[in-house]
């Protein structure tokens, strides 16, 4: 959850780039690393394996906004996708205040996109998160490719409670600010009405 630190005048939010395994959540990440000016962030770290691009996480602080005087730092990470680290990909997702969920459009793939959210579903109760509040944000990547699962399927199979989603091609940029941006709106206004109500009691 979002950490204050009233001194520095700054609170710290960690956003989760969730999915299956060379999806789409590295390329996110790194896009929005490249479109982010250099002062305003730190530099992208990333460790590449054979199996997967995400060996454990990419991350990095960006400053974007204010809220009553605290600068906004958001924590960006990508989790491994591979099944083996599941317990890595637990470990990221702790303390999430907002996750963007990629799934391959590729229609082989719709098994593996359901799996990887039957999974964050269950860690997410497993750290009692109100799955009807967290900031949640759906990515429908790849849909250049010829054979893909149509939206309104991967809105039914996936997006049962309703989020925001958006149809996109990593790797031309498409869409990726936009989901990043609409995560960040997201996180942004629970912060200040959580902030708002610690200060009513």
């Amino acid at each position: 959850m979002a950490v204050i630190n009233y001194k520095k005048k700054e609170v710290s939010c960690k956003i989760v780039y969730f999915g299956p395994s060379l999806g789409g959540k590295t390329t996110n990440i790194q896009h929005i690393h490249t479109r982010t000016p250099e002062k305003s962030r730190s530099d992208l770290k990333c460790v590449n394996t054979e199996g997967d691009r995400t060996l454990f996480f990419d991350f990095f602080s960006l400053d974007i906004s204010k809220i009553n005087s605290l600068q906004v730092k958001f924590q960006i990470y990508g989790v491994p996708g591979q099944s083996y680290y599941r317990s890595t990909r637990k470990m990221v997702l702790s303390g999430a205040d907002g996750i963007v969920f990629v799934a391959d459009s590729d229609e082989k793939r719709l098994s593996d996109n359901i799996e990887s959210f039957i999974e964050m579903k269950g860690m997410l109760e497993e750290y009692e998160y109100d799955s009807h509040t967290v900031p949640l944000v759906f990515q429908w990547n790849k849909r250049d490719l010829d054979e893909k699962t149509p939206v309104d399927q991967l809105e039914r199979t996936l997006n049962k409670w309703r989020r925001p989603s958006f149809e996109a091609i990593a790797v031309e940029g498409k869409s990726v600010i936009d989901t990043f941006k609409k995560v960040c709106v997201d996180v942004v206004a629970r912060l200040e009405n959580d902030l708002t109500l610690q200060h009513k009691t």
